[in-house]
């Protein structure tokens, strides 16, 4: 994403109030910096542990793959252990990272993804849970590995990182699931409806571009405004607004929290966060010259391969965000836009 601060509001907004205060609670429970060794079975990863109903949990077998491990910088292969960095305090994100209901175990797509590839590597996964600045501190000085924590490739950050990319950085919108309508790619086809937004986010600039065009052609989207996301969804299930607009990792957290209710909701589209031009990509993120990125691409590659990486995403709601291969740095949002 764009901005830490951006992207920690754009999601903690997209929750429910309840929600977002738990994760905050949760969040605090975990010490800056504390590095948690994964306590699994060699070649045995869990994702979706202890999520709270976010994902569905499940163990998967992932091999050492030799060939994958022999790429890897001698000094991580001869430690033994691939020190993954998560900047998710102090609130976490769900349901990307945040810790988990035994409040512990940092949770989430990230670490997880983070998981299987240290596995399949033949490394012992190590997560280190911090602040958003700190992640990048830990990268520069050499105590964190690679960064799973959502960051977006940038022409900018490309000066000091190398990166392997394996999510698109994407917005969506949130509609009750009896709606019938979808974005479908075409901001013409949000004439006529009532959109919330948070102000301040990349969405609202996104939206408010897409509100001047129709404007000029004589039609109109209504923006709407709402002091906290609990706001937002009552709005939405009282058929006061037609769509809610955020980041797509939030909205499919809340899909999976409103599925058992009164008004549960559902995906009606995505669209890139990097805008019309450019597909924002997520990326695991080294220093640069650290030779870790190829690795870290070739076993993704080898998850998208045997399925692994789609169990992963299903698993969070996040299939939509798929990649259908892993890119060593590839072009990034321009420094203009970063």
């Amino acid at each position: 994403m764009r901005s830490r601060s951006t992207l920690r509001a754009r999601l903690v907004r997209g929750l429910g109030a309840t929600t977002a205060t738990a994760a905050l609670a949760a969040g605090l429970t975990a010490c800056g910096g504390d590095a948690q060794a994964d306590a699994a079975a060699p070649g045995k990863v869990t994702i979706g542990a202890v999520s709270n109903g976010a994902a569905h949990q499940s163990e998967l077998s992932v091999p050492v793959v030799e060939s994958l491990r022999a790429q890897l910088p001698k000094a991580v292969r001869d430690r033994g252990e691939l020190v993954i960095g998560v900047g998710a305090l102090p609130a976490g994100f769900p349901p990307l990272a945040y810790v988990g209901t035994d409040q512990k175990t940092l949770t989430g797509a990230e670490p997880d993804l983070g998981r299987l590839v240290a596995a399949t590597l033949g490394l012992k996964p190590v997560v280190k849970n911090s602040t958003w600045e700190n992640l990048f501190v830990g990268v520069d000085s050499g105590k964190v590995d690679a960064a799973f924590s959502n960051v977006t490739v940038t022409e900018e950050r490309k000066k000091k990182y190398e990166f392997a990319t394996y999510r698109k950085d994407n917005l969506a919108f949130e509609v009750l699931k009896e709606n019938p309508w979808n974005f479908g790619g075409d901001y013409h086809n949000l004439a006529g409806k009532t959109v919330a937004v948070s102000k301040g986010t990349n969405q609202e600039k996104i939206l408010l571009e897409w509100q001047t065009r129709l404007r000029s052609e004589g039609k109109d989207v209504e923006v709407k405004y709402f002091p906290d996301p609990n706001s937002v969804y009552l709005a939405l299930s009282g058929k006061k607004i037609d769509l809610s607009f955020g980041p797509n990792p939030s909205i499919a957290y809340h899909i999976t929290q409103t599925a058992g209710g009164n008004a549960p909701t559902r995906n009606a589209g995505s669209f890139s966060g990097a805008g019309e031009s450019l597909q924002g990509l997520i990326a695991a993120t080294a220093k640069k010259d650290s030779g870790l990125a190829k690795p870290l691409a070739e076993a993704v590659n080898h998850l998208i391969r045997n399925g692994q990486y789609t169990q992963l995403l299903a698993a969070w709601n996040l299939s939509n965000e798929a990649v259908t291969s892993s890119e060593v740095n590839p072009p990034g949002l321009p420094q203009t836009a970063s």
